[in-house]
């Protein structure tokens, strides 16, 4: 047989080199809605929304959940209260798009490419994001994916699922609750001061590891890395120049402004609560 007749396996990649963002408010909705799912449901499956860059880099910001059916062999998702949604969602920021799904579980499962399938319609080339809530030994699985293709000759075979770089950019305050989030059992969540002193020891953690790897770079232990020492460098020139004792009335007058607005705060839940069982005393009188 000639050779340009030859029948060819083979796979047809993404054009585009892609990675993803995903924002801690789509885990804390993803999470939300696992708990707040149907008993008979295993997983939830929703739309994620978010953009796209132009160097390729997927912008995960919100979520919702679509109600759906799964069997073993085949999957049906509520397409109207999906539109339903986007719509509503499109009103309140247009420049949210849909950039592909989500499901919980760990991995991806047999159902998948189905519900790949109805969203290849909606979006070219969308992500799907897996969200493990299990948070198994208090860690959380978090991947997102592709679909590429695999034909043989003219005929479509299956289609594979290809994980890509997925990016958590989270702010300290963020990453205190995405940290309790993992935790299967807290007897309470940390207060203000609480959240500050586990933030201390995680940043004198890291000091403690930039110092012990310049300490190694300079004994001639550990070949140096000029990216990582730019990374130092703008870390600390980030810094202002104040003397201890500047600092110290800073860092002492910042915490005095946070207890005083936990006192505050609290001073005006009591007077809401009391309003509130003094207007349900009156309504009953």
């Amino acid at each position: 047989m000639a050779a340009g007749k030859q029948t060819v396996l083979q796979f047809f990649p993404s054009t585009t080199s892609l990675s993803a963002r995903v924002h801690p408010v789509v885990l804390f909705n993803i999470c939300d809605c696992y708990v707040r799912r149907p008993d008979q449901a295993d997983r939830v499956i929703g739309t994620l929304l978010g953009s796209v860059s132009p160097d390729g880099t997927v912008e995960i910001k919100n979520s919702y959940a679509v109600p759906h059916n799964e069997s073993a062999d085949q999957v049906a998702l509520d397409i109207d209260y999906h539109h339903n949604m986007f719509m509503s969602h499109q009103k309140v920021n247009p420049k949210e798009v849909i950039v592909g799904w989500y499901s919980t579980g760990f991995g991806v499962s047999g159902g998948s490419t189905l519900i790949h399938d109805f969203y290849s319609r909606e979006v070219s080339n969308p992500v799907h994001l897996t969200v493990d809530t299990g948070f198994q030994n208090g860690e959380a699985s978090i991947k997102a994916y592709v679909s590429v293709n695999l034909s043989l000759g003219d005929r479509q075979l299956a289609a594979q699922f290809q994980e890509i770089p997925l990016d958590l950019q989270m702010i300290e305050a963020e990453r205190v609750g995405f940290d309790i989030l993992k935790m299967s059992l807290v007897d309470k969540l940390p207060n203000d001061l609480e959240g500050m002193e586990a933030s201390m020891e995680r940043l004198l953690a890291l000091i403690d590891d930039v110092y012990k790897y310049v300490d190694d770079v300079v004994e001639g232990r550990v070949t140096p890395d000029n990216n990582i020492g730019r990374f130092i460098a703008d870390a600390l020139s980030s810094v202002p120049k104040l003397s201890p004792a500047a600092f110290d009335k800073l860092f002492n007058d910042r915490i005095q402004d946070n207890l005083a607005l936990v006192y505050l705060s609290s001073l005006t839940r009591t007077q809401l609560s009391v309003a509130e069982k003094l207007n349900t005393a009156a309504q009953i009188l």
